[in-house]
């Protein structure tokens, strides 16, 4: 378990904790995001983050994050200054829990240029199970 990824003590159903922060430790290994800019938890909705340590060039002055959560899966995001909502540059459509290996595709595309702007539809809610299933690569 890397540090900072501990699961949280709530409502999630079993395993999804423990395959929350496996996944979110895969993604962030293959993005190169060290530890401590990685957070994830399962409560009323689980969730992830990881701050990005690469900007855009059309954003050099803005930091960047990778978020995660359950209804909507994938995107990044500018980080937020204040209080105010953090806009979403892209998202990761079609699946709540692509492979790591396809997430990481994902923002180096995006980092590059080549799906700026491109938002897509939400991909079907998975009940839990299935969820972390998904993420630990186990057929549901």
């Amino acid at each position: 378990m890397v540090d900072g990824l501990e699961p949280a003590a709530g409502t999630g159903a079993p395993g999804l904790e423990s395959a929350l922060a496996e996944y979110t430790r895969q993604v962030a290994e293959l993005i190169g995001v060290p530890a401590e800019a990685v957070t994830c938890e399962v409560t009323d909705t689980a969730t992830a983050y990881l701050g990005l340590t690469v900007r855009t060039a059309d954003l050099p002055q803005r930091d960047l994050m990778l978020v995660w959560d359950e209804r909507l899966g994938w995107s990044i995001a500018i980080e937020p200054r204040g209080d105010d909502q953090p806009p979403a540059i892209c998202h990761l459509g079609r699946q709540i829990a692509p492979s790591p290996a396809a997430v990481a595709q994902f923002v180096a595309d995006v980092l590059r240029g080549s799906r700026r702007g491109q938002l897509s539809s939400v991909p079907p809610r998975l009940d839990r199970a299935t969820l972390a299933a998904h993420m630990t690569g186990i057929p549901a």
